[in-house]
């Protein structure tokens, strides 16, 4: 089969294109977003977390819950999958931390009283969302 070339000479590339390649939607907004839900502290933080859950993401938090690990392990380690799955941003002191790493990493460092917020919003969050999970 003979090789087709473009007038350059150069190979032809197929109109196709795939994730990742070529083409994106002029729009990117376009896409479907999950609607979120926004949690205050009483010191005037908020938690913006996410209305979905992906059913993978589902089967990992119930397999992390009630897995081997020691029980408040597993407790720690079920909200920070969690929160790292459903955390869309949280302002701290006027300071809003959007992107994921940043999240994470704040919520590792985070106080006392900032944990204990985040483990109400997200027992609240998955009453409302998800009254099938268990929280934790």
């Amino acid at each position: 089969m003979p090789r087709r070339e473009n007038r350059r000479g150069g190979r032809r590339r197929s109109a196709r294109t795939g994730p990742g390649q070529g083409r994106q939607p002029a729009d990117q907004d376009a896409r479907l977003k999950a609607p979120t839900t926004i949690y205050s502290s009483d010191d005037g933080g908020d938690l913006e977390l996410r209305g979905s859950l992906n059913l993978k993401a589902r089967s990992e938090y119930a397999a992390v819950l009630t897995g081997g690990l020691d029980r408040e392990d597993a407790y720690q380690r079920a909200t920070e999958l969690l929160f790292e799955h459903l955390a869309v941003s949280w302002t701290i002191s006027g300071l809003r931390i959007d992107h994921q790493r940043e999240l994470l990493g704040r919520y590792r460092m985070a106080s006392p009283p900032e944990r204990q917020f985040v483990r109400e919003s997200l027992r609240r969050h998955l009453a409302e969302n998800f009254p099938e999970m268990q929280a934790p």
